[in-house]
Order: C-alpha cells, then structure tokens, then sequence
C-alpha cells in the first residue's frame, strides 16, 4: 500500500493536483453531542379559566425544500425534471459500499460510506449532456455543496429564479497506425473546452447557452471537420412548459440542442468526437417515473473550424420515441425516425444519397437482482434510395452475468451484432442498413474502422474494477461483412473499403480493445485506451499499393476536469 500511495501522489503532482496523504484530515462525525435543554413542557397547574398560548411552530429546513408557502415561495424540488442517462449497452454495474472512490480519497485514506453523489459520471467520456445532468441533492441539507464547483450549481436567485453553471476541458493524445484505413500513420493532440449557463424562472421557462472551444494541432494527415470548431454554441436553447399530463410536465424545447435516446445505437451526441453532435429544431418531450416520450424535428448542425457553425437545410430528422420503464434499470423503447438527405452522395461507387429513410425499432434492457443482465435491440428500414426502394434492417442481442461478491467486481457480456447489406448496389431494392447518427466508437471497436451497417459482429466484454476509482475495460471483436460485394463502412458511415467483385472475401479482422479509466479526483479522470485490429482477408486483398500494413491500431489518452 505504500508503493501505490508514493505512485498516486506522484501521479496526481504531474496533474497539478494537491493530495495530503495524512489520514488526519477530519471529517464531521456522523452525530454531534447536543445538548439537553430543560424540559419546558413541564408546567404549573393552571388556573381556573386559563389557557395555554399557542405552541411556536417547529424550525424548518432553509431552502428550497422547505418553501415558505405564506410568503408564495416556488419550490425547486423537482427543476429541473431530469431524465436519467438510458443504459447503453455493456453497461456495467458500478461498485457499491464503503471504500475509496477516487485516487485522491485513497492517498488521504478517506473511505467513503457509499458513492458519493455528483451530477457527472466518474469516467473520462460522458455520454450524456451537461445539462441533463442531475443537481438537486444539493439542496438537502443532509448533502450541502462541499466544493467551489458545486457552490456555482443551484444558485437561488429571489424565490423564483434558479441559476447554475458549469463545464468540462480536456486533452487528449491520439496515436494512429494506418489511421481511417488511409496506410499513414497520425499523431496528434486535441483540447476541448465547454462551458454552461442554465436559468430557470419556476418550473415554466428555460433558457439554455453552452458554448464549445475545442482544436486540433500535430495531424499527419487532413483534420476531419470534428476535430476544430472555435467559439461556437453545442447548445442554445428554450424550454417552455406547455402542461402537465397525469402530474407529468410537458415541455417544448426550440433551439440548437443535442439528441440522445435509448442506446444510443441510432441517435447519440457523440462524446468521442472533439465536437460533440448536436442539431437545430423543436422537440416535445415529457419525463415521468414510468414513461418518457419525445417528438422532435431537427436538422443537423455542421463544424465550422473558424466562422459560425451552420445548419444543413438538406437533411431533415424528426422522429417518435416512447420509453416504457416497468422498473429502476429496466426499459422498453419503441421509436420512429425519419431520415430525409436531399444531397447527392456516391462513395465507391455506390450511390448514398438522397434517400428518404423510414426506420421503426424497440429495444429491452434491463437486469435481474443486478446479476443476470440483457440488452435486444432491433429496427427496419424502408423508404428510397434515390430511385430504388430501400429495405434494410439490423439487430443487436446481448447477455450478461454480474457475479455477486466477487473480487474486482466482474461484469461479462456477449452480443451478435447485425446490420444488412446489399449484394448489388445502385440495382433494385437498396437493403443496406443506414446508421443514422450513431455512439459508433463505444460499440463497434475502438480503432474506429467499422460502422453499424453492411456488418456481423461477435463480440465479448469484460469490465473489472480492481479498486473502486479505477475502471478496466476489455472488448473482443470479430467482423465479417454481411454482404462481400458491398463497401466496409466506418463508424461516421463512410464508404472505406469496398470489392466490388466480392473476391477479396468478407472477413475483416479481429480486433481488441483495452480500456482503463482512473477516478483520480471528484472532478478529474484519465483514460487510456489501446486498439488492435488484425486485419482479415477482405482488407489484406483489398490494401492499396505501397500503403504498408493491413492491421490498424490506436493509443488514446485523455485528461478530462469537469466543474
């Protein structure tokens, strides 16, 4: 314990994080000595006629909680009406009970009871979106602000107005061999910074900033619009409460916002990109204990490295999503989207747009008593593609198993992954599945070489937590692609690599993946990652010339501060 205490303080130096290793450092024990004032209902006898006067009303809680109802005080209890982070797939289950739960709680031997509440999660990447994130314990007086972070969240301003503000910087390094399938290698750096403002006024009125610093420097090879955008909005908008049904809250939403449902899978923010994904339109949405439901048209908003980010008017996306939640953990999601691009796109040969994309789908997720685990998601696609029908489809069939009481806290899962693929491109009935807007680095490898379309996929997870603020991850991949005439798509569903012969074959490769995640402090993590792709068939034969190696990999280390 010794060699791993001097190895975190000098870790955490490196970071410019200060950590007392002394075990002195107090904390308020959990009953404080009061003392015993003299009994006051003790009485003398009283007269003839009299009366006690009216006992004083009890002291109440300040804040919040506790509203002056005489005085017409609004209470906050339920602003905002935070819809929990969905399940994505291979989710683990997170340690629980006493212990350390950040690098620096175990450098000053500060053993905490349970998990201590925050509205951020305790790893690097954070699927959700910050303003989704859940705040209100802070006004239980049993759970204070501790830190100057939490002391700018759930500011109170007169009765009825409540302000926070927040935000998340990180650095990451990338290392890339045979970098996007291209035979060069890259390396480079990025940082990103995202600040937040958030008023309310009641539970009626919302508004919503949340602007992006983010740039690249050190590429090899050309930057993708992703890596830079400057001084721009991730988020920009309205909230305005428009009823409530069976004492759930209706809210129309109108601005620049990012979209998230379900898995994922189909629809995400993306938080792997150095510029997450967002869009420009309304959405209709309500959150209750047993039911969510959205409705929503939007249009997606493009990068732009130097000037104002801009709309692309030629693709529209609206969609239905209903979420049914039987109970804590489980959920069923039915959903409908439309996906209209009226560009025109041809990759190797193959005609990608336009296209008017209708897709119907559902998944089931959930766990039983935290140890048996499932995850089936599945949807189908009809519409056109250009002037042919289109018809596709996908599915994803996952099972896990969460051994109780075992070292390091083990979390096992095994899926099959599908999504069709066409056998004659651009001739009849187009059945390539389109992905849509997906969290493709999560599920599909880390490398970032395979998308969910024209794709098999068996894969298996293991997630170990070999003390409770560090996180080990390991994924197994194999690919093969669903149809050997059609193209291999990336994870931003691009045409990478295609045969159109269906000679080179169709097996892509195996690929492995190593995550570790390290908790260092209630704000800070470090991630680091490492992917192998040993290439198939289908990519040695399919190699450009003199481009080197078919197998591909990538390092990725990340810094992330959230405040």
């Amino acid at each position: 314990m010794t060699i791993m205490k001097h190895w975190l303080r000098h870790s955490l130096a490196a970071f410019g994080i200060a950590a007392g290793t002394s075990s002195a450092i107090a904390q308020a024990p959990a009953t404080l000595p009061i003392p015993v004032e003299p009994d006051s209902s003790v009485t003398a006898p009283l007269a003839a006629g009299e009366t006690l006067p009216p006992a004083a009303p009890p002291p109440t809680a300040a804040g919040p909680l506790a509203p002056c109802a005489e005085c017409g005080d609004f209470n906050f209890k339920k602003v905002p009406p935070v819809r929990a982070l969905p399940r994505l797939g291979m989710f683990a289950i997170p340690p629980s009970g006493p212990g350390y739960y950040s690098a620096l709680d175990a450098l000053r031997g500060q053993c905490k009871e349970k998990p201590p509440q925050s509205g951020y999660p305790s790893f690097a990447l954070m699927p959700g979106s910050l303003f989704d994130a859940d705040w209100r314990y802070l006004d239980d007086p049993k759970t204070p602000p501790t830190d100057w972070s939490e002391r700018l969240k759930r500011i109170h301003i007169g009765s009825d107005w409540l302000f926070s503000t927040g935000g998340s910087a990180w650095y990451r390094y990338l290392s890339e061999t045979n970098t996007r399938l291209t035979g060069k290698n890259n390396d480079y750096g990025q940082y990103r910074a995202r600040v937040y403002g958030d008023l309310w006024y009641k539970d009626l009125f919302r508004v919503y900033a949340e602007g992006i610093f983010a740039g690249t420097s050190g590429l090899d090879v050309p930057g993708l619009p992703i890596d830079t955008n400057q001084n721009d909005f991730l988020n920009l908008f309205v909230d305005v409460k428009l009823g409530e049904i069976a004492d759930n809250a209706i809210y129309g939403r109108v601005g620049r916002q990012e979209l998230l449902f379900g898995s994922q899978r189909l629809v995400s923010p993306l938080d792997w990109a150095n510029t997450r994904r967002t869009f420009q339109g309304a959405r209709i949405m309500s959150t209750g204990d047993k039911f969510n439901f959205d409705a929503f048209w939007a249009q997606p908003v493009l990068p732009n490295a130097r000037g104002i980010d801009s709309v692309d008017t030629n693709v529209n996306f609206a969609g239905l999503w209903g979420t049914y939640k039987p109970k804590k953990g489980t959920a069923v999601d039915l959903y409908y989207l439309l996906f209209d691009n009226r560009s025109r796109v041809v990759q190797n040969g193959i005609n990608r747009a336009p296209n008017t994309i209708n897709t119907i789908g559902s998944r089931y997720s959930g766990d039983k008593d935290s140890r048996f685990l499932w995850d089936f998601e599945g949807a189908l696609q009809f519409g056109q593609q250009g002037t042919n029908n289109l018809f596709a489809g996908m599915g994803t069939a996952g099972v896990g198993y969460h051994p109780k009481d075992v070292a390091w806290n083990p979390t096992f899962w095994l899926y099959y992954d599908y999504a069709s693929g066409d056998n004659n491109p651009n001739t009849g009935t187009f059945t390539t599945f389109n992905q849509l807007f997906p969290f493709g680095h999560y599920y599909l490898g880390w490398a970032d070489v395979v998308g969910r379309q024209n794709i098999h996929d068996v894969n298996v997870s293991l997630t170990l937590y070999p003390a409770k603020w560090m996180t080990l991850w390991f994924q197994a991949h194999n690919f093969w692609l669903a149809s050997s005439k059609d193209a291999l798509y990336g994870p931003a569903g691009g045409s990478l690599r295609r045969d159109a012969t269906g000679a080179a074959g169709n097996f892509v490769g195996n690929e492995l993946d190593s995550i570790v995640n390290f908790h260092l402090t209630k704000r800070t993590d470090l991630l680091v990652s490492y992917s192998y792709l040993f290439a198939g068939s289908f990519l040695q034969k399919t190699l450009p010339a003199g481009s080197g190696s078919a197998n591909t990999s990538t390092l990725a280390m990340i810094l992330n501060y959230r405040w």
